[in-house]
């Protein structure tokens, strides 16, 4: 009985956390990117920035690890901000539209920030990073295309 109540709840968690998962670039408190950290993942990880270690950039609210990570950032910010506002590489590429995104999946190429959508659609897991990486190199052109259309139509 026990193994099974544990099941059940280990289950509930991991759905609540993959609906949860998904943010958008910007929230409606003004919270890039979930509150993760934008300088961490140059260093290959996705932290949780602190709520009380933020700086301000266009509109947004950024958070930070660490005071060092927030320097760095405010030394230069465009050098860590996502490419497409935030928003779903594969998604920008792929289908010339914005989806909301994984904090906890993304991608640095060449020195830029990519970010994606990874979790469930129609009750089907679908982790956007795995299809941009079998067509990289095409998607990454594509996206840079349909980005100049979408920004210019918002």
């Amino acid at each position: 009985m026990k193994t099974a109540s544990f099941i059940l709840v280990v289950g509930l968690v991991t759905v609540a956390t993959a609906l949860q998962a998904q943010v958008p670039p910007v929230d409606e408190k003004g919270v890039a990117l979930g509150g993760y950290d934008v300088v961490a993942y140059f260093s290959g990880k996705a932290i949780k920035g602190d709520a009380r270690i933020t700086a301000d950039y266009e509109a947004a609210t950024y958070q930070f690890a660490s005071a060092g990570h927030r320097r760095k950032f405010r030394k230069n910010p465009t050098q860590y901000l996502p490419e497409f506002d935030g928003y779903c590489a594969w998604g920008v590429g792929a289908k010339g539209a914005t989806f909301s995104i994984n904090p906890e999946t993304f991608k640095v190429i060449d020195g830029k920030l990519y970010l994606f959508f990874n979790g469930p659609i129609d009750g089907v897991n679908v982790n956007t990073l795995e299809l941009w990486n079998q067509h990289q190199d095409d998607l990454l052109k594509e996206a840079h295309t349909n980005w100049t259309v979408i920004k210019g139509s918002n």
